[in-house]
């Protein structure tokens, strides 16, 4: 299968995005802001843990950030809380300018063909980064982790931003860049597109070196 197979493909009228490593990189604003909570409170961190987080939710991120440190519930939310606040002050250098290679051409060649788009992202700061991007007006639906409870690799958000466009999951594709996504994609019924490497992506149906190769 190729991913213009998938586009010209009739019966796939919907395609679902993830958010950061996707339509934006925002992964070094994420590991910015959890080296920063790290430090803090004296935890060891570094990029290797910092991969594990791709995909994931906040607080499943900080469960592998403590690799069973015991913290009272209050103390972690109040945690992951203190890294978001730091997430979106680094959050508002963000512009147009960040929009990763290949995304705006292939979201037109999209709508040309009568698509319908969405966005499916772990990120409850989905409305915020789209604002600031000013890309807001392509999608149909946004499903964000403010709207699920169950985080990747489950499907679930990607089964609601299915549901806000009005699609069953069967003619919708998943574009992602993490493993728990393209996971939860493949769980979930959907035809799923992976953005990087094999080891990381290559279970989906298309695989693609990055989003420069998006047309």
């Amino acid at each position: 299968m190729t991913l213009e197979q998938l586009v010209t493909d009739p019966s796939l009228e919907g395609w679902i995005f993830d958010l950061d490593g996707v339509i934006t990189d925002t992964a070094r604003y994420h590991y910015l802001a959890w080296q920063k909570l790290a430090d803090e409170e004296g935890l060891p961190f570094d990029e290797e843990i910092n991969e594990k987080l791709r995909g994931i939710s906040r607080m499943a991120s900080l469960v592998i950030i403590l690799d069973g440190r015991e913290y009272p519930e209050e103390k972690k939310g109040e945690m992951t809380d203190r890294k978001n606040r730091y997430y979106r002050d680094f959050l508002d250098q963000l512009n147009p300018d960040d929009i990763l290679p290949g995304v705006i051409p292939f979201l037109d060649r999209l709508k040309s063909l009568g698509k319908k788009l969405a966005i499916g992202s772990a990120s409850r700061n989905t409305e915020f980064i789209l604002g600031h991007l000013g890309i807001g007006s392509y999608f149909d639906g946004v499903a964000s982790g403010s709207f699920v409870t169950r985080a990747k690799p489950a499907p679930d958000v990607f089964i609601h931003a299915a549901g806000q466009i009005g699609l069953p999951v069967s003619r919708c594709v998943v574009v992602e860049d993490a493993q728990a996504g393209v996971s939860g994609a493949l769980e979930g019924g959907f035809r799923a597109v992976g953005i990087g490497p094999a080891e990381r992506v290559g279970h989906g149906h298309v695989r693609l070196d990055s989003t420069e190769l998006l047309k």
